[in-house]
């Protein structure tokens, strides 16, 4: 689906994570998601949408004063994804890390270890405004971007800057 589209117009919540949740489906690790737009655009219902598309347990909020919220998660292991795999092992821990970065700038988030996870292939990294953290994300992270079209509707933008 991803491969076909990058821009959607949403006109509810549930249709913003119902994206939200079509993405989780692409996902296999090692990403970096990138969520821009403005205050209430629809980053954090976006989010909701992906984690409950990842079957993570809710519930599902901003973490605008933890800054990282980080989920372990325990996803079955087909012989395609990991045919070197012992004949033992059913499953493989993913970690997902949801980052709110309006607080804290790139200094700060080296801090809190990112580095150690983002971009490594048990772990999907979630950062909304990635603005105030942009010179220390990869130029492989797939970006969102979020606009407020009215009251309802949604724009939802899909990239890769390099």
């Amino acid at each position: 689906m991803f491969y076909f589209m990058n821009e959607f117009i949403t006109t509810s919540s549930a249709q913003t994570k119902k994206i939200g949740a079509m993405l989780a489906e692409e996902l296999c690790g090692g990403e970096i998601i990138c969520l821009s737009g403005d205050l209430g655009a629809g980053k954090t219902t976006f989010t909701q949408g992906l984690l409950k598309g990842l079957k993570i347990k809710g519930p599902y909020t901003s973490p605008t004063f933890s800054i990282i919220k980080h989920y372990r998660k325990e996803f079955p292991i087909s012989k395609s994804q990991f045919p070197k795999k012992s004949k033992n092992s059913k499953s493989q821990t993913r970690n997902i890390y949801h980052i709110d970065a309006y607080r804290i700038n790139s200094k700060d988030l080296l801090e809190l270890g990112f580095k150690d996870f983002a971009g490594k292939p048990n772990s999907i990294t979630i950062i909304e405004w990635p603005e105030k953290v942009k010179k220390i994300i990869p130029t492989t992270a797939l970006w969102i971007h979020f606009e407020c079209l009215s009251d309802k509707e949604r724009k939802i933008v899909l990239s890769i800057k390099k």
